[in-house]
């Protein structure tokens, strides 16, 4: 076994110009092992009779290679080149100009790897460009623990990585360890294996619909039927303001229909919180429906109370006993136009975490439903600014009330 210093004399031997097989007759030592310790200290050698020599570029009359990509790294070929033109007595922006980067890229690369005297050689600077790529890197969630708690708690109350990352900065607007970026997350879930997040969480897909790309909006031409209800509340009576989400009060509902067909979830969203009041049914007659959204509104003030849009589905029949018990105006979405009430949409696939498809909802409990609102009301929000639809509809109802 041979030493370290050993080790580091063969390969400064090498890179003053000697083969690996002078090298391993000066040392006493197999030309096969000083091979392998350049190779693994990233000296480049080439093949031949002189039993490997460090790779010459003859770069005086080499012409300046094409640069591929902004990304575009020096190879061993600029650094020769480099080298070459240095001693010939050029400057840091001349050769950035030959290569085609950056002359700060090309003074940081002299300064970093020249040697001793500051004389800058390709080979050394190569090998030591080399190593430092193929240094290893540990994880920022596994160096903090402070860190890595925090998004294991976000995780756990079902928040996206980007939401979590984002909560980082608003709630440690000082702290620059409390920063972990969305896709160290990902990486941390699905990538990496030991010592990641999934021996933790119980993380399976990435994107919560389990799709690879959005569904196609529907290009069928709408269909008239028999909708008596919906006429006088269609969609393009609703009044401007909910259009936009500056004025707070503007609702969209729907049903989560359960496996049986019969129970569900009604769902009701806050286009300008987001925040979700959700309740169990055991069945969706327009009666019982219109008699649950009253219920569900009741504790809501006046001011909140301003507009609902729906789907034209024939549970909102008895819509007008509903606008008349709350204070609501109704109104209804064109045929297959889902996205617009698109904000209760996304909230349903959110609800979906929680309830997969094929959820039959005589087997939940309304205590699962309530943990299951408050948990989506409690996730903080980009479009809020990262709060919280709760902390945003808390707000609303202190001036309300004020």
């Amino acid at each position: 076994m041979y030493s370290l210093e050993v080790r580091k004399m063969a390969v400064a031997a090498v890179l003053a110009g000697a083969s690996a097989r002078e090298a391993a007759g000066s040392l006493g030592v197999g030309h096969t092992a000083v091979t392998l310790w350049c190779r693994a200290a990233g000296v480049p050698l080439c093949r031949g009779r002189n039993g490997g020599q460090v790779t010459r570029v003859d770069a005086s009359a080499a012409p300046p290679r094409a640069r591929t990509s902004p990304r575009s790294r020096l190879t061993y070929a600029d650094r020769v080149l480099i080298e070459d033109r240095l001693r010939r007595g050029a400057s840091a922006r001349g050769v950035a100009a030959e290569l085609g980067f950056s002359h700060t890229t090309i003074s940081r690369e002299v300064a970093r790897r020249a040697g001793a005297g500051g004389r800058y050689l390709a080979a050394p600077a190569e090998a030591a460009a080399r190593r430092a790529a193929s240094r290893p890197r540990r994880c920022k969630l596994d160096s903090d623990p402070r860190l890595r708690a925090y998004v294991v708690r976000g995780l756990a109350r079902a928040w996206s990585p980007r939401q979590v990352s984002l909560r980082l900065r608003a709630e440690f607007p000082d702290d620059e360890e409390m920063r972990v970026g969305h896709e160290t997350i990902y990486r941390a879930l699905y990538v990496q294996g030991r010592g990641s997040l999934r021996h933790e969480l119980a993380v399976e897909q990435a994107l919560r619909s389990g799709r690879t790309s959005r569904k196609p909006r529907s290009r069928l031409p709408e269909r008239r039927g028999r909708r008596g209800w919906v006429e006088g509340a269609e969609l393009a009576l609703r009044p401007p303001e909910a259009d936009d989400r500056r004025v707070p009060g503007h609702w969209e509902g729907d049903l989560v229909v359960g496996k049986d067909g019969s129970t569900c979830l009604v769902t009701l969203v806050e286009r300008s919180t987001r925040f979700l009041l959700a309740s169990r049914l055991d069945a969706h007659d327009a009666d019982t429906v219109a008699d649950r959204l009253v219920a569900m509104v009741s504790g809501l003030p006046a001011a909140l109370r301003r507009t609902l849009t729906w789907d034209q589905g024939v549970e909102m029949a008895r819509w007008p006993r509903f606008a008349e018990a709350t204070g609501f105006g109704v109104y209804f979405c064109d045929p297959r136009s889902p996205w617009q009430r698109g904000t209760n949409e996304n909230t349903n696939g959110l609800l979906r975490q929680f309830f997969p498809k094929g959820t039959n909802f005589s087997e939940v409990t309304d205590e699962e439903v309530a943990e299951a609102q408050d948990l989506l009301n409690g996730r903080p929000r980009e479009t809020l600014g990262i709060r919280t639809p709760a902390e945003v509809m808390s707000e609303l109802l202190g001036v309300v009330h004020s």
